[in-house]
């Protein structure tokens, strides 16, 4: 079934995709998008909401009795069910800003273990994808992890909350000051699932975040997993996708990046609460 699964995630991810892609706007932020906020600075754009609607569509019409859950319709489907959790645009404020850097992302758990991720960048055409226990592909080739063995020439990237300015956010910028200085550079670019699949390619050494939703997460994790990288807590510890940390980087500075994070855990897991 797994190859079945891969199909359709695949062709959800496509169908979203091309919708993405042909609503782009290359005018940028000027550009005629009905947009809502769903908090003071989370934006959800008409596209965000017909790409769902798509996912849904194309996942359930191959399998009718699967649940889905999604970042703007929430939880639909029998809880016993395998469940599809999608993002359809990641990285909506970029967007809206007709800033090049959005993915759609679909997987699929099974009894609580994440069998199929598929993250597609429409804008460039990048599928990426993985099977549980068959690694990671780009566009059908094999990927791995980098080799960047010196977290002082590693490449990182990260995220930040909508609600960053309400909390008390130096912890945060505390520990992304630290990661910054120990590291060879940092990008942040608004998408966490391709985050996880440029881990997962090499084109970034490591990649954290809080505040993470199961929908950021799920199918980028399974990628850079099967490509070889460590995804896990910051403590080390495994990473689920229903708690809001992770931490996901090539095997040997993985010491060093949970080590420069221990000082700031606790203050910042009490803003998870």
């Amino acid at each position: 079934m797994q190859h079945q699964y891969l199909e359709t995630a695949r062709r959800a991810a496509r169908l979203a995709g091309r919708l993405i892609r042909e609503r782009f706007p290359q005018g940028g932020a000027g550009s005629a998008l009905k947009i809502a906020h769903k908090g003071t600075i989370d934006l959800v754009t008409e596209v965000d909401i017909q790409s769902e609607k798509l996912l849904r569509q194309a996942i359930l019409d191959d399998f009718p009795q699967h649940a889905i859950l999604g970042e703007e319709e929430g939880q639909q489907g029998q809880s016993q069910a395998p469940l599809w959790i999608v993002d359809p645009l990641d990285g909506t404020r970029s967007f809206a800003h007709g800033y090049p850097f959005v993915s759609v992302s679909v997987a699929l758990e099974v009894d609580g273990i994440l069998e199929v991720g598929v993250v597609y960048d429409p804008l460039r055409d990048e599928l990426f994808e993985a099977n549980r226990g068959q690694g990671a592909r780009l566009n059908g080739r094999p990927i791995h992890c980098s080799p960047t063995g010196d977290l002082g020439q590693a490449l990182l990237a990260s995220g930040f909350p909508y609600h960053l300015a309400e909390f008390d956010n130096r912890q945060f910028f505390q520990l992304l000051r630290d990661y910054i200085l120990a590291s060879g550079g940092f990008r942040r670019d608004g998408s966490a699932a391709l985050d996880f699949c440029y881990i997962a390619c090499g084109r970034l050494d490591g990649y954290w975040e809080f505040f993470l939703k199961p929908w950021d997460g799920a199918a980028g994790a399974l990628i850079a997993q099967e490509a070889g990288a460590l995804v896990t807590n910051l403590s080390g510890d495994p990473f689920q996708i229903r708690k809001a940390e992770v931490l996901a980087c090539t095997p040997h500075i993985h010491p060093a990046m949970v080590a420069i994070a221990r000082p700031y855990l606790e203050d910042m897991r009490s803003l998870l609460i």
